[in-house]
This record gives structure tokens, sequence and C-alpha cells, in this order.
């Protein structure tokens, strides 16, 4: 028997969550969060290595781009076999194909997909049987003419867009733009361009493709862009070229004979992210997302540009993301697909029953009736069976043809209601309510649970700077210029400042006296890294600065710190221009190290004109303080500051520094560059360079923003609660500032009973060891205990954080330790334990998270903060899981879009995040009170009148069925038909378009 060397995973104990800690990553995985062996066998490592390296480089650097040479892109490797041995280039054209069919598709394939109808296919099958005379009591027309009604208005709807899509592709497809061809640029049709062109790009005009910025007619190769498109903000966004390119490759004649080799990541949906390398000259450069301009942008403010196709067609970005929507089902759906089920179960019987009636009545009564001979000696079984179909076809009306077609009808004229109503519309935008689907109005009165993100939806998201924290010492509070309080607000004046914005509302006079005489160098150094530290980009093209900034935090505080004397003026690819208290200075840029959601902080290394290099570093108060140097005498009165400022409803920042000496920034620079141009796992590589040299900062202090509750919050949640109706809200807050926001918008009040994270767990416990006790050991027999958790009568609330969160609901990624090992193969018993040990974790787990939703759901009132994305998604599906409710999610940012989606319906709103949740949503508006008006005005109205038709529809439909049910009895059950045809072909049509008419 073999052996080898391998590792065992064991788990560390559970501690307690910290309420502070954002939890995991969303896409971390458990393989990221081991902890290396601490010795590894030589062979183990080489073979990781290898599997490492070639999985890394198959995903990472398989997609390569020539530029100017297109025989690069005829060689076998880049080749995919199509069919059999036909093959095609694996680099898709940049022509565009969103429509469904052409004109010899058309009829055939929407034929196909409206005969997948039950109710279509079934009327196709009454026209067959209608055509065989011993059956048909009826012509053939009754059922054609009515068939061809609903058949006819789906075609011509379905034609109707398709010729739209058609029309937009070949108004895309035929734009122009200059291509390099033969040394010169030639206009080109967007269809005609391939990838590795080099293409140049007027002002105003869309981006054909996915391309790599190479030059641009602004300073240092900027280049302004709207990504209206992509993703809905208006805002302009800048994007920067490479120094190198932006250098060398200004001119029609260099641009010609560029060579340049682009390696980079396949085609993905990742709008945000992008990672290659530019090899050139024989030197290797990093390619990030701000060097690439994404199909559908516009350039914007810059008179031309230059780049090189990286992707196109239906591999660019934006075609990635145009993949099916997850599609959504009302009840009515449901019940109406039941109920014409239920139907046609019914008009089998039914016809079988008659049938057999006149088998009887033949043996009884036709046979010896002389005058009733046709001709046909047909047995009186074989009349019955004919019958049979007669039948099936006579009362064909109980089957809704146009029950599908009126309800949709129906559904257009009630989001057109949606649409048109004026007191849903929001004029200081110039927004009106929007009904994004048609197909969800009547859920919309049903709902049971809303689903609410607190910052830009409940709360305005126009951030104004109120207080801040500096050296330990809280400022922002009504004072004189010698810190003396004062009885009533005294706005500061900021005239001494000729780049004041005018528009910053502060009170303390104490704070401008203190930056004006420099008595405090931390006080202008807060200010200064305020102004130094961010990636706004700065426009002062009408003589006045103008900030354009990635979010609305980012652009208080650098406006912020223009107000009080520390003005940003302008920036190149490596330096930054301040003004400082009226002295203009500029800095190099030595490196900036990015924000995002894991690292949740940003910093900037520069060098000032002296030589002295320092990081500057501002971020979230878990992760600043875990970083800072262990003495810090401003730590506990600046965490004491936090506290005060969370407790205000304020959102806050951590500021600090750190002096690098050069012979430190020179070694760790050299790590950067490699890690920068690392042709796998970039991003990993920049974080632990990062992490080496944020270490042992000096905390300067922290910010506070504020950020207003929206106009009529409280009173739209009150109404809400008393519909029954209850809301959870979900957000990447503190604790306490989340709290409060839920006092301040009557979520919350003095009578509420609030629990926190232990105290659900221990709760949680408790009903999980009784169930286990109840039931023996065995959890998949285990019987639900139906008593309350809480007390009844009384107001109950629950605030959870995203740890404890993960922590009960077992959902916790923990760091695991590699013990070597030997590892011999299991054997089946082993394998059956382990695999039933499995199944134990698994129904352990759901009995929890089904534990926690009932729990949950006694509340009036559940905030859950400090939580990512993918948890507020995770909440959502098990009350949708456990509690068979309707749900509705609402946000306004990007980090809503998973629990919108998540959702039987989403809302979006139009605020100061973009508008990605706007387009991933349901129904959109302008602010959270009008969800008061959506869900009890027209949810409601909406379920009414789809009750009354469908009530309607079905009575209608039966009543005329049943008379000729009733007429059988008197017609020796033959399938006679009391009616003219004329009246059986407008039947279903008039008689259902006029009661409709008459209940608008």
């Amino acid at each position: 028997m073999t052996t080898e060397r391998d590792s065992e995973t064991t788990f560390d104990e559970d501690s307690q969550p910290n309420d502070e800690e954002m939890p995991y990553s969303d896409d971390e995985t458990e393989d990221e969060l081991d902890t290396p062996p601490a010795v590894e066998p030589e062979q183990n490592r080489l073979n990781r290595e290898v599997e490492v390296t070639h999985e890394t480089l198959r995903k990472d650097c398989s997609w390569q781009v020539k530029a100017n040479d297109p025989a690069f892109y005829e060689q076998p490797q880049f080749k995919k076999t199509k069919f059999l041995c036909l093959t095609t280039s694996k680099y898709s054209g940049n022509a565009i194909k969103t429509y469904k069919y052409n004109p010899v598709t058309f009829l055939p394939l929407n034929l196909l997909e409206q005969f997948k109808r039950a109710a279509n296919f079934y009327f196709l099958i009454l026209l067959i049987l209608q055509a065989i005379p011993q059956i048909t009591t009826l012509s053939w027309y009754t059922t054609l003419i009515p068939l061809l009604l609903v058949l006819g208005i789906t075609a011509i709807k379905d034609l109707v867009d398709d010729i739209a899509r058609h029309r937009m592709d070949n108004e895309i497809n035929n734009r122009t733009c200059d291509v390099i061809k033969d040394g010169r640029f030639k206009s080109t049709k967007w269809k005609d361009v391939k990838v590795g062109d080099v293409i140049r790009l007027g002002k105003n005009a869309f981006v054909p493709a996915d391309i790599l910025l190479l030059s641009s007619s602004e300073p240092n190769s900027l280049c302004y862009v709207e990504t209206a498109e992509l993703d809905g903000e208006t805002n302009l966004k800048f994007k920067m070229s490479l120094e190198v390119t932006d250098r060398y490759l200004q001119e029609e004649s260099t641009l010609a004979v560029f060579d340049g080799l682009v390696e980079c990541e396949e085609p993905n949906n990742r709008l945000d992210k992008f990672t290659g390398t530019l090899k050139w000259k024989g030197r290797s450069y990093a390619l990030d997302a701000d060097k690439i301009l994404l199909r559908g942008c516009k350039i914007r403010n810059t008179d031309a540009c230059h780049g090189l196709v990286i992707f196109a067609g239906a591999d660019t970005k934006i075609m990635k993301n145009s993949g099916k929507t997850r599609f959504k089902r009302t009840k009515i759906d449901s019940l109406m697909n039941y109920m014409v089920y239920t139907i046609f179960v019914m008009l089998i019987l039914v016809s079988a029953g008659l049938a057999i009636g006149h088998t009887y009545w033949e043996q009884q009564i036709g046979n010896s009736s002389w005058y009733l001979y046709d001709g046909m000696d047909y047995t009186p079984s074989y009349r019955g069976f004919l019958n049979f179909w007669g039948y099936i076809i006579v009362l064909n009306t109980m089957v809704p043809i146009s029950l599908y077609v009126s309800v949709e009808v129906i559904r257009l004229g009630q989001s057109y209601f949606i649409n048109w109503d004026l007191q849903m519309y929001y004029s200081e935008k110039d927004t009106a309510a929007k009904a994004r689907t048609t197909t969800l109005n009547e859920q919309l009165g049903q709902i049971h649970y809303i689903f609410s993100d607190k910052t830009g939806t409940l709360t305005q998201n126009i951030m104004t700077f109120k207080k801040c924290c500096i050296n330990g010492h809280t400022y922002g509070e009504c004072r004189d210029k010698t810190g003396q309080p004062l009885n009533r607000p005294e706005q500061v004046d900021f005239s001494w400042n000729m780049h004041a914005d005018g528009k910053l509302t502060f009170n303390d006079q104490y704070l401008i006296e203190q930056i004006r005489s420099g008595n405090e160098p931390e006080i202008q150094q807060f200010f200064f890294l305020l102004a130094i530290c961010h990636t706004v980009m700065v426009d002062a093209s009408d003589g006045d600065l103008s900030y354009q900034a990635a979010s609305p935090d980012e652009g208080a505080l650098v406006t912020a710190a223009r107000n009080f004397g520390f003005v940003f003026l302008s920036r190149t690819q490596n330096t930054i221009t301040i003004s400082e208290l009226g002295t203009v200075r500029t800095y190099d840029v030595l490196a900036i190290l990015d924000f995002n959601s894991d690292r949740k902080r940003m910093s900037v290394i520069v060098r000032d004109p002296k030589g002295r290099i320092r990081l500057y570093c501002k971020g979230a108060d878990t992760v600043i303080y875990e970083r800072l140097q262990p003495r810090n005498p401003r730590r506990q009165a600046t965490q004491e500051a936090l506290d005060i400022f969370a407790s205000e409803t304020l959102r806050t920042l951590c500021l600090c520094y750190k002096d690098i000496s050069d012979k430190e920034y020179e070694a760790w620079n050299k790590k950067f560059i490699a890690a920068s141009v690392a042709e796998r796992n970039r991003d990993e590589a920049l974080d632990k360079v990062y992490e080496e040299i944020e270490k042992n900062l000096i905390l300067l202090g922290a910010t506070a923003i504020e950020d207003k509750l929206q106009d009529g919050v409280p009173e739209t949640i009150s109404k809400l609660a008393k519909a029954d109706i209850k809301i959870w809200v979900l957000t990447g807050d503190k604790k306490e500032t989340a709290e409060n926001i839920g006092y301040s918008c009557d979520l919350l009040t003095d009578e509420t009973t609030i629990y926190y994270g232990e105290d659900v767990s221990g709760l949680l416990q408790t009903r999980l060891e009784n169930q286990r006790n109840r039931s023996g050991s065995n959890l998949d027999s285990s019987q639900r205990t139906n008593e309350p958790f809480l007390q009844q009568g009384r107001n109950h609330a629950l605030i959870i954080t995203g740890s404890w969160l993960n922590e009960i609901l077992l959902e916790k990624k923990k760091k695991r330790k590699k013990l070597l090992k030997l590892k011999f193969p299991k054997t089946p018993e082993e394998k059956q334990k382990q695999l039933q040990t499995k199944k134990k974790a698994e129904a352990n787990k759901e009995q929890q998270q089904r534990n926690f939703v009932d729990l949950a759901c006694e509340c009036s009132a559940v905030i859950c903060c400090r939580v990512t994305p993918k948890q507020k998604a995770m909440v959502v599906e098990m009350v949708k899981k456990y509690k068979k409710a309707i749900t509705l999610a609402i946000g306004d940012g990007a980090n809503d879009v998973n629990m919108i989606k998540t959702a039987h319906i989403g809302v979006g709103i139009s605020g100061q995040e973009g508008m990605q949740a706007v387009m991933s949503s349901d129904y959109s508006f302008g602010q959270f009170r009008y969800l008061q008006r959506l869900l009890l005005v027209h949810g409601r109205w909406s379920y009414i009148r789809m009750c009354k038709f469908l009530r309607y529809f079905f009575y209608k439909n039966f009543a005329f069925t049943l008379v000729h049910f009733w007429y059988s009895f008197f017609n020796g059950y033959s399938a006679q038909v009391r009616s003219g045809e004329r009246a059986w072909e407008c039947s279903t049509f008039l008689f259902t378009s006029a009661k409709f008419r008459g209940k608008s």
C-alpha cells in the first residue's frame, strides 16, 4: 500500500464575532482562507505550483492581441471548431445581433414559440379535429378565426419588437470610426472593426469596442467618458493611458507601426475589472480597468483619442452583460396555469360523460328511431367515441384561448397607470415612476416583507461634512474663535478663501482659527490628507473648479478640504497639485493603493518638493486600527469620538499617515512593480504588497459626514406597518449608525425590545437543543416546535451584524490549520461515515436557518448591519424559502443589485450611486416615500382589477359552455350546438372586451 504526505484540515475554536468587522469577501472561498502549512514536502510544492501555473495561465493570460497584424490571428491556436471540421476564429467580429428572427425564420420560429402554450396547442388540435366530418358539428372557421386572432396579435407584437431590434442593430453596426488601414486612418463601419485594429475616436463619439487607451489630445492622455449606457451614471469618469504610449503614440505614423502585444484575461462580464500586460519594445507594462474604454461609453471633453481593440462584438463586456434576466412570475400566473389545467381535466371528464350518455341513448332510442337513420351503420359505442371528440370541440369555450392575451393587455394598461402617476413624480430630479416590467403589477398588492438598503434609500445619500476629530479633539460644535460655546449657531465665514464653494454649512469658528493660525500642524495635515488622498478628477474649463468623484463620500471630503483652505487643483499621471492656504505646491504621486470592498481603505504615496516620502491613508476604522502603531496616544480619544459620531447617525472614516525612507520605498517599489505586471493572481499579489507598506501608521483623526433621512420616510414606514408589511433594513454601515437610523425612521421606538447577535444566538441554540431532545439525534425526523420564541403582545426588534449572521446561520468561513500526516485510502465505512456527517451538518444548518427566519419574522423590525451584498441576497432568499411569502427589495446602488434580483419584486431608486439598481429593477422612482403609493394604491387596485377580470372571464366561459351542456339532455347527447356560428366566433373576444371596457 502506498502512502503520501498530505494535509488534514482542522478548525480553530469558535471565536466571538466582531460587530465592527465586515464579513469575508463575497468572492472568497475556503481555499483562499487556508493558511499554508509550516513545512511542505518539496515534491508537493512543485506539483502544486505546476498545477496553479497551468490553471492561472489558462484563465488569466490566454487572450492575446497584436496591434496592426491581421495575420497574427490566423494561427491555428486562435481557431475553434464550430461544426465537424469547420473552424472559425475565436475572436468575434464587431457586428452585433440582438434580433430573434429574420424573414425566413420568423413564421416557423414564432409559431413554434406560440404553440408551446398549452391553450394554443389545444386549439390547434381542435382545428384538426374539426376537419373530420364524422366528428365535428361546427365549421372549421369557428376555431380558426379566434386562433388566428390570438396568434396574429402576438405575432404582430413580436414582429414590431424584432423590427425595432433590427433597426437598432443596423444603426449601431453602420456607425463609423477611423481605423488604421494601409498606414493611414480610414473611415470604417463598426461591423468591420476587428480585434487588433488601432482606431481614432472624436469628441462625443461612442466607443465601438473594448479598447486599450493609447493616447489622447488631453495632457497626459487623459480621456473623459460617460458610461450612461453601461451603468446609467451620467457623471464623467476619466481614463488615463500608459505614460509610454502617451509619449510615443500621438502621431498617425507612429500609431501605424505600433506592434505591441497585449496578453490579458478572457472576455468576461466584469465591468470594473481588467487584468493584462502590454509587451512592447522589450518591456512589460501593467494594464488595469483605468486604461480600458468599454463599448457603449461616450467620449466627453476630449477632442481625440486613440485605442487598440481588445474585445469586439459579442466578446465585449457590455454584450457579456446582456444575458437573460431571471424571469419572475406572479401568484396569479401560477393560479391561471393551475385553473387552465384543471379545466382541461374537467373538459375531458364532461366530454367522456356525455359520450357515455350518447352511447346509452343510441342503444335505447336511436336504433329504434327510423327517422334518425343517417346512413351510417355505426355501433352505439363507436358513435359514443365520435361524440366524445365532438364534445371536445363543442365545449372548447371552457378553455380560455384569449386569457393570456387579455391579461397582458390589462397589465400593460396598469403599467401605464404607474408611469402616468403625477403623485410619484420627483420634480427635483425630473424623475417619474416607471414600471420596467408589465408582469408583476398585481403582485404589488400581496407584499409581506420589504428589504431595504439604508444609504440612498432611506437616506438622501447627499453627503455633508459635519464634524471631525483631530489629534483627539472634536470639532464641529457651535463655538466662537476662542473655543467657547455659542448659544445659537453662527455660520463660519469662508470669504477669506477664494476657492470656497459657498455651500458648506459649518458653525465651529474655533476650527477655522486653528487652521489659519497654524498653531496645531496636525489640523493642517488632516485637511491636506483629504485634499491629496483620493481619486477625484477636477474640471476647471469654465474658470471654476468642478469635482468629479466616484462616490458622494469622497466628493464631500475633498470639497470640505477645499472650503477649509486645502484645495485640490489638478492632477496628471504622476503629480497632484494642491493649494495650501494660498500656497500652490505640486507633489509627485509615486503610487496609488486602490480602494476596494475587501481592503475598505485607500492610500497614496507622494514625494513633497523637499524630497520627503510619505504615505497617506483613509479608510474604515476597523481596518485602520489594525494597522496603527502599537503606541498611539490618540487611539482611545478618537475611538470615543467615533462612537459619538455613530450615535448621531454620521458616517465615519479614519485618517492616518506614515513617513517612508528612500531605502524602504525603493525596496517596496520593486515588489510593487513586479506585482503590477504579474501575469497571474495580480490582485492577490498587489494586496500582499499593499499590506507590507500599510502598517505602523500614525493616526491623525476621523471625519464625520451627515446623510439625512429622505422626506416622508417615517410616515411611509408607519403606514406600511399598519398594512401588516414588515420592513427589514440591510446595510453595510456600523451597528450604532444603523440602530440610530432605525429610531429616526420609527422602525424602533422606546417601547421596542431589541435583541442583538448574542441574544439571538442563545435563543436559537436553546431551540435547537430542545428539538434534538424531542426527536433524538436524528435531525431529519425532528419535529418543529410551534411555540413562539418571543413574548406576544410586545414590540420586538432584531439588530444583527454580518459576522453574527454568518455565525448563527453556520455560514462562517474559518481559517484552517494544515497538519501534515500520512494519508491512507478511505475505507467504505469511513466514506459512509463522512457522508452521514456531511448530511447531518447540512440538516443542522437548514434547521438553524429555519429557526432564525421564524424568530426574525416574530419581530416587528429587523436591521442587519455590516452585511455584504451576498448576505443581503441570502437573507431575502431564506425568507422566500422558509416563509413562502411575497418579498420586495428596494435599493439605489450596485451593492443592492443582488438583493433586488433575488426578491419577487425589485425596486430601484434613482439616487446618487448611479443607475445600476434601477437597471436591474422591476419598478423605479425617485424617493422611498413613493413605495407607499406603489403598494397601497397601484398594487391593491391592480390586484382587485385582475381578480375581478378573472372571475368574470371564467364565469363568461362557463356560462356560454354550460348552455350546450344543458342542451345535450334535449338532443340525445349528439354534440349539436344551440347558438349560431357567428355568435360562437365572437363570444371569446367581444363579450370579454365589452366587460373589460365596462370595468375600466
